[in-house]
């Protein structure tokens, strides 16, 4: 098989120049030791100008395979130059990685991938395997009609708000938080303290200071809310929850359900409307996209009392914000 660096090289032969820099792939991956995990692939797929997935997927998929064993393959959007830029709605190179993963971590926003590229997402997602989706992942494709999967956008009329509804859950709506000045304190869902998911996480333990997403409530089919957005006065976890119908009733921010794709296997979903890097430090909510992955591959017997999650290395995620990522960054630059 061609791999990326042998066809930098060949071409360089080819064209007579003697410069030629071997380039790395333009993904990661993690391999993973012993732990429940070991033998399971999950690919997590980023995305996003706001939220920096690339950050959080990164250090998510550190986690999962230096804490619990698993395989992960971290996929980026890439531009020309071999760099992550998430600006660049167009081209995540590697999804084919998909072909052979036991779970999808997808986190990205108005993606508007090439119709070779949309088909390895489709192709999973079809097949009936399980699905974990964070924030923006909810309006994860801006596709034109002429693309052959035009149902898959989160405006799609054809296949109603696309794959945000259809297979997550819920499609963009708006902001419930004021976006920026009201955080966001996780709340147990009423008798769902005993869900594997949310094993060893407790009222408060969950916090970011993105906001709250606004869902239709109740959410549809066999969806269970599992956490509750509490939108708070400001941006300080301590903060008083503000008074009013912000919070009557408060928004669910992580559920399950299922997705039964044409296959008639039926796929376990996650989502969470959190997710954002700096979100990421709260070691409430890394415990459940943790614990969600777990679920997620038929491992919720193997959730301990307090699953591992310590952070992997350094961890300083850069404020959200649109078009503020750190430029010139290469994913080996992320080991």
């Amino acid at each position: 098989m061609w791999t990326q660096s042998l066809l930098v090289a060949v071409v360089g032969a080819v064209l007579g120049t003697s410069n030629v820099v071997m380039a790395d792939d333009p993904w990661l991956v993690f391999d993973g030791g012993n732990g429940p995990g070991k033998g399971t692939h999950i690919v997590l797929v980023s995305g996003d100008e706001e939220y920096r997935s690339e950050e959080t997927l990164t250090q998510l998929g550190k986690i999962l395979a230096e804490r619990h064993g698993f395989k992960c393959t971290v996929l980026y959007a890439i531009d020309t130059d071999g760099t992550i830029n998430p600006v660049r709605t167009d081209n995540i190179p590697g999804l084919e990685a998909l072909q052979s993963a036991d779970l999808m971590v997808i986190f990205t926003r108005f993606r508007n991938l090439p119709d070779d590229q949309m088909k390895q997402i489709v192709d999973y997602v079809e097949s009936g395997k399980p699905i974990v989706g964070l924030r923006t992942a909810t309006h994860a494709f801006q596709l034109p009609e002429s693309s052959t999967y035009a149902r898959y956008s989160w405006q799609s009329k054809t296949w109603d708000a696309g794959f945000g509804r259809q297979v997550l859950g819920e499609t963009w709506v708006s902001h419930h938080g004021n976006h920026g000045v009201e955080s966001t304190r996780g709340v147990i869902a009423p008798s769902m303290q005993d869900d594997p998911i949310l094993r060893g996480i407790k009222d408060g333990d969950i916090y970011g200071p993105t906001d709250v997403y606004t869902v239709t409530i109740p959410l549809p089919g066999d969806s269970r809310p599992l956490v509750l957005g509490q939108v708070l006065e400001g941006m300080d976890p301590k903060d008083k929850p503000v008074a009013g119908a912000k919070n009557d009733p408060m928004m669910p921010i992580a559920w399950v359900k299922s997705y039964t794709p044409a296959s008639g296997k039926k796929a376990r979903v996650f989502t969470t409307t959190m997710g954002a890097a700096q979100d990421l430090s709260s070691e409430g909510l890394r415990r459940l996209l943790v614990n969600a992955c777990y679920w997620a591959v038929g491992l919720e017997s193997k959730i301990p009392a307090q699953s591992n999650v310590d952070i992997v290395g350094t961890y300083d995620p850069l404020p959200f914000g649109s078009d503020k990522h750190k430029p010139g960054v290469r994913p080996s630059d992320l080991k």
